[in-house]
């Protein structure tokens, strides 16, 4: 299957604002990949939570099922190819990459506040790792950065389990949230034709 690099712009509308967060021409499977899954996700966290022995409130409910959407969602959205295409299409240089990833540290900020109790230490170690570990897969050569991105990542598996306390609840918070940033967003992987749109002409 060849790759396929064509720089392919939104449309008009409503379908715009979905092409700019999917990526333009996202085939149906891969649509059907970024929204079928996380909506059960969205539904299932704030379920599981409710298993658990604390008393939630309804914003901390919310907030674990916007979340899990979020994550769960970008995660699968930024591993297509049709997303690979447009987040990594010409003009997106590890400026626009980082000012992506460093939005992110909004949802730390949540997590600290409404459900750690005002946790600085969480919110600034694991906000410094992302911007760390961003800027160094994105500072790596084309080719070291999956095995550079994916080493980084067990790090941050290995910090969530034996330094930082998991966060009741959102015991997946860490694992999902370094997933999409690190792996699923930085890493520009091959995009596969996918044949939504006619094959480039042979010159």
């Amino acid at each position: 299957m060849d790759s396929d690099w064509r720089d392919v712009s939104p449309r008009n509308g409503l379908g715009g604002l979905v092409d700019r967060l999917t990526g333009p021409g996202a085939t149906k499977a891969e649509l059907l990949l970024q929204f079928v899954p996380p909506l059960v996700a969205m539904v299932a966290a704030p379920a599981y939570a409710l298993t658990l022995p604390a008393q939630w409130t309804p914003l901390q409910l919310g907030l674990i099922a916007l979340l899990a959407l979020d994550l769960v969602g970008g995660v699968l959205t930024n591993a297509t190819s049709t997303a690979k295409r447009w987040y990594h299409r010409p003009g997106q240089g590890w400026r626009q990459h980082l000012a992506f990833v460093s939005l992110h540290l909004i949802h730390v900020l949540l997590v600290a506040v409404l459900f750690r109790g005002g946790d600085w230490g969480f919110w600034l170690g694991t906000s410094g790792y992302l911007l760390g570990a961003s800027i160094l897969i994105l500072r790596s050569p084309l080719y070291l950065q999956r095995p550079v991105a994916l080493g980084l990542y067990g790090l941050s598996l290995l910090g969530d389990r034996y330094v930082v306390t998991p966060t009741l609840g959102l015991e997946w918070f860490v694992p999902f949230f370094f997933l999409k940033l690190l792996v699923s967003h930085l890493l520009q992987e091959t995009t596969y034709h996918t044949g939504k749109f006619p094959e480039k002409p042979v010159s």
